[in-house]
Order: C-alpha cells, then sequence, then structure tokens
C-alpha cells in the first residue's frame, strides 16, 4: 500500500484502505525538454517584472490559497467514485494523515507564505552604501537563479513546498516542481492557486516524474539549482546526479533526522510529556523534525516513563478519515514492516515495550497501520537510538548526568533539531552551545518558525529554507561598482 508505478504510469495508493486513489502519466524525455524551455522562457519575462509587482502578487496568492484551504466552506474536488474531496481529504487519502489534522498543515502553510512575502523586499532590495568615494557607487544585488528545480516530499508537502516555491517565484525564478508520487495532487493545487493569483502559468510546472527522469531534470543543462526534500539516500542520488551534470550546479538537501530531547531534572514533567508524545507521535511519526530518542535524568526518569507511557494511550489509532482518529497508518505496508523490524531486534537485544499490543487491534500484520511504542531499557547499540525511525517509536534512556545527556544527544550521524527541557535559561543556553543541529529548541519541539533558518548539518543535509537566509540560496549576490565621475 504505497504509490506504485511502472515505466509509464504512478499510481497513489491511499495507505488506509490499500485503494487506487490517483493516477498520473509520466512524460518522455523529450516532453520534459520543451518544459524546461517554457518555463526558462518565461522566467526571463518575469525577470523584467518589479519585486513589487511580485510581491503583490504573493500577497494575492495568500488570499486564493485561503479560499481552497477555508473550512469553513472548503473548496472541493471531484474524484469520481469515490465522490468530491476538499482539500483536507485529499491530502488524508494520498498519504494517511487524520482528516483533521490536515487543516493544520495549511495554517503553517499559510503562515509560512506570510511571513516571507512580508520580508521579500528587505531581502530582495540592492544594499547599497554611504560611505562611496565622490565619483563612485557600489551596490549589491540579489539576482535570481534561473529556473529551479524542487523536488517535495510526502510527510508534510505543503508545508515543505512554501518554504522554496513561492520564495523562489518572488525571487524572481521559474520552478519545475516535482510532488512525491504519494502526494501528486498537493503540487497541483498548489499551481492552480498560483495562477489564480496572477503568476503565469508557464512560469511554475508540475511534474511527475519516474527515478530516472528525476536525474534527466537534475542534470538538464536548463536547470540552475535544485532543491530536494526526502531521505539521506535519496539526497546522496540527487548530489551525486547533480554532480555528474556538466557545469557546478548547486543542490539544497532536507535530509533525514533523528532527534533528541533531554529532560532535566528541574523540568515541567507535566508539560514535557504533553510536548514530547505529540512531538513523537503527530503526523504518525512521520516527520523529519519528529522526536525520536528521549534522554531523561535519572531522578526524575520512573515519573517521566509512567506519564508518558499513560498519555501515549490516549492516541487512538485507526482509518484517518474518521474524525476521531488521532494517529493514521505510516505511509505504507514497507513502512511499517520496516519499523516493526526495528522494535523487534531492540526487543531481542534487552529492550522492553511499554505499550501492550493488543490496546491497538488496529495494527494488524500485512497493514500500513503501527500501534505506538514506548520502549526503555534502550542504548546506543541499538538502531532505534540510531537510525531514523519515521514511525510512532520513541526510545527513553536514563542519564546520570547532563555531560551525558549531551554525549549522547551528539551521538548521530544526523543533526536537524534537539529539545532540551529545562527551567533554568542559564543552563539551556551552556547546553545549547555544544548540541550539534541545525535548531535548538527550550520546552518545545517539533515546531518552526518561518523567521528562523531551517537547516541541518551531518547527515540532515545542508543549505536553508525560511527566514531572511531563504532568500539568498534561491539568488545569488551581483556586484556593481561604478565610477561615476570620469572627468
Amino acid at each position: 500500500m504505497s504509490s506504485s508505478f511502472d515505466l509509464h504510469v504512478q499510481t497513489t495508493i491511499s495507505p488506509h484502505n490499500g485503494q487506487a486513489y490517483h493516477v498520473e502519466t509520466y512524460p518522455v524525455s523529450s516532453d520534459l525538454d520543451r518544459t524546461l524551455e517554457i518555463a526558462a522562457q518565461s522566467q526571463k519575462e518575469w525577470i523584467k517584472t518589479t519585486l513589487s509587482e511580485r510581491i503583490a502578487k504573493g500577497r494575492k496568492f495568500i488570499e486564493k490559497f485561503s479560499v481552497l484551504a477555508n473550512r469553513e466552506v472548503p473548496a472541493t474536488y471531484d474524484h469520481g467514485p469515490l465522490g468530491h474531496h476538499n482539500l483536507a481529504e485529499e491530502l488524508c487519502n494520498q498519504m494517511g494523515r487524520p482528516v483533521d489534522q490536515c487543516w493544520g498543515e495549511f495554517r503553517g502553510f499559510l503562515q509560512r507564505a506570510t511571513y516571507m512575502v512580508d520580508i521579500a523586499e528587505s531581502c530582495l532590495s540592492d544594499t547599497t552604501f554611504s560611505d562611496n568615494q565622490p565619483g563612485f557607487s557600489r551596490s549589491i544585488k540579489r539576482v535570481p537563479l534561473g529556473v529551479i528545480f524542487v523536488i517535495a516530499p510526502w510527510n508534510y508537502p505543503y508545508l515543505v513546498m512554501i518554504n522554496s516555491v513561492l520564495p523562489a517565484l518572488i525571487a524572481g525564478n521559474a520552478v519545475i516542481l516535482k510532488p512525491s508520487p504519494q502526494t501528486p495532487l498537493t503540487a497541483v493545487r498548489f499551481k492552480e492557486a498560483l495562477n489564480n493569483a496572477g503568476f503565469p502559468t508557464d512560469l511554475i510546472q508540475v511534474v511527475h516524474l519516474s527515478l530516472p527522469l528525476t536525474r534527466y531534470v537534475v542534470q538538464h543543462k536548463l536547470v540552475d539549482f535544485v532543491v530536494f526534500t526526502g531521505s539521506v539516500a535519496g539526497g546522496k542520488a540527487i548530489e551525486t546526479a547533480a554532480v555528474a551534470a556538466d557545469g557546478f550546479k548547486g543542490v539544497g538537501l532536507e535530509l533525514g533526522g533523528k532527534d533528541p530531547a533531554y529532560v532535566r531534572a528541574d523540568a515541567d514533567l507535566k508539560d514535557a510529556v504533553i510536548q514530547l508524545v505529540d512531538g513523537a507521535m503527530y503526523n504518525a511519526g512521520q516527520s523529519c523534525c519528529a522526536v525520536e530518542r528521549i534522554y531523561v535524568h535519572e531522578s526524575v526518569y520512573d515519573n517521566f516513563v509512567n506519564e508518558y507511557v499513560n498519555e501515549t494511550k490516549k492516541l487512538i489509532l485507526g482509518d484517518p478519515t474518521n474524525k476521531q482518529t488521532t494517529i493514521g497508518p505510516v505511509i505504507s505496508i514497507a513502512s511499517a514492516e520496516r519499523i516493526h523490524q526495528q522494535v523487534s531486534s531492540a526487543v531481542q537485544t534487552g529492550a522492553k515495550a511499554l505499550i501492550p499490543e493488543n490496546l491497538y487491534p488496529t495494527a494488524e500484520p500485512g497493514t500500513a497501520f503501527v500501534a505506538p511504542q514506548v520502549l526503555v531499557d534502550v542504548n546506543h547499540t541499538m538502531d532505534v537510538m540510531k537510525e531514523e525511525t519515521f514511525g510512532p517509536i520513541i526510545g527513553i534512556q536514563k542519564v546520570s548526568s547532563d555531560a551525558e545527556a549531551i554525549e549522547l544527544m551528539n551521538d548521530s550521524e544526523y543533526g536537524l533539531t534537539a529539545s532540551i527541557w529545562t527551567k533554568s535559561l542559564d543552563d539551556f543556553s551552556t547546553l545549547a552551545d555544544q548540541v550539534q543541529a541545525g535548531t535548538i529548541f527550550l520546552n518545545r519541539c517539533d515546531s518552526l518558525d518561518p523567521a528562523l533558518a531551517w537547516t541541518g548539518i551531518k547527515n540532515s543535509g545542508r543549505g536553508v529554507s525560511l527566514s531572511k537566509f531563504g532568500y539568498d540560496q534561491l539568488t545569488r549576490a551581483k556586484s556593481i561598482n561604478m565610477r561615476i565621475n570620469t572627468a
């Protein structure tokens, strides 16, 4: 139960029922050549518009998408025998998140879009100098890269697409947008709102591609930069393809995570439990910045674990189209089997599972449903504490000191986010400087602020999106040095 495809067609399978939901046909390489040529030509015209005109269209886009994502009066789309579905129902059926939670992604999408539009003028306007010598003038422009290829994931497709697509367009680029085979309609709806807002039709191109065709576009001479969000293996494949292409093609990579949390002895345990259950289990744990391992000071360890288990047991696993469901399936049967294997391996080597299997009868073998699980007596010889799980599983390990916690937090090939739970701001500041991650949270987790740079280190990728630095990745600096008076 995942998207399936042959050489010509990809079929999106709903994770919760195994039914085909949507079908797309792949283009041939000659069609892709023409698509890229059209986008490149459109970009040449687009850059002739002023920044203020592009920002105005960005604001209009926010209005248009808000109409599509209006929960009270939602737009609907005809899916034939499956019925009419609104934007949240479409997303639910494509990737399995509970339908009521899908509306939250749209709110985050609009929040990020609004912020990136609001800061566009300050980020993209020329830098000028007041200390020029008489007869001379200097400035630095931010100019677009050209055609940007955005490869989006399925787990938070709208949230990830908005990070790069809208800023790229406002900066003056064209965008080739490839959605995941699991969530193909998300890019279609995104483009629909962009075009309704006045962005040129040819400027944003949605493409559905096989792996060989994806590599073809990455290496295409008309593609100037690639933005990829996905697995480490996928990121390495994209980078390898880009390096093998002619020239020196830039690549931005947001990859996996094994994000840690450290609960200190002085933490507000009740709050930490609630936040960390949500941080580990929301979206069935399928978030690059989900909490995947927790280290707890020994003085509060037993109380924390007991409360964490009780909170986890409140989750309702089931059909994501049911409004009572709080946790849906993972993306595929293959993913479920991989997660089960990770848990089984940990238990076989000494870990203890604290959630009874019979509490979640929906999690049957051969389905994409995975019961939430809390593991204790874990250590770093186990994959569940070292390798990305991407499922509703958490390992909790006891530590005796800050130093031990920091050592374990940094003992990872990943470095996306980390969280520290304490009432001491001074201690947090000291510890935060020692943690190796792109974002360090205090008393919160699994949350993005568009004003902050979204970036990772180690195998979590390279590059940056959101914040003022997000525009830097999608543009280049162009220096202007003028000698005005030649007399």
